[in-house]
């Protein structure tokens, strides 16, 4: 019997080779053509790189895409900053923080107390690439500038 044949049900049944048709082969369907994207609408962000993250217990946040992005390492050495209620990150050789071996970003107690970002709250990391430097805006910055919009969407006439 071949070993392609389906086994009878039943011990005392069984199959007589004869009347047993050989399945035909069976071609693979074709590969239904992938659809074509729309075309990618104009940036108006002028090459500004986005990224949400969370901060630990010790203040760090990882930020592996913008810290590749802007070619950062682990072991550079950074500048930290509170500027207008955002945390301003540059890279400086004399610089009293690092970026993390884990591809992370410190975020210095003081820093994150002026700006009102508790731990595990989410935070906007923007890097600007043509300044070299990153932004963290807190999360309450980015609900009231997003407030104010959509009450200025609202009001205004159509």
């Amino acid at each position: 019997m071949n070993r392609d044949r389906p086994r009878p049900r039943w011990p005392d049944e069984q199959l007589v080779e004869a009347l047993v048709p050989t399945p035909l082969p069976v071609a693979s369907p074709e590969p239904a053509p992938l659809p074509t994207l729309p075309a990618s609408a104009a940036r108006t962000g002028d090459g500004v790189l986005f990224d949400v993250g969370r901060p630990d217990a010790a203040g760090r946040v990882t930020a592996r895409a913008l810290l590749r992005a802007l070619g950062w390492t682990p072991g550079l050495t950074l500048h930290v900053d509170v500027v207008t209620g955002a945390i301003l990150i540059t890279p400086a050789a004399d610089g009293a923080h690092i970026v993390g071996t884990r591809e992370e970003l410190p975020l210095p107690a003081a820093a994150r107390h002026l700006c009102g970002i508790a731990t595990g709250e989410p935070v906007l990391l923007a890097a600007l690439p043509r300044q070299n430097r990153i932004v963290v805006h807190p999360s309450n910055t980015i609900a009231g500038v997003l407030a104010d919009l959509h009450a200025r969407i609202l009001t205004e006439p159509s």
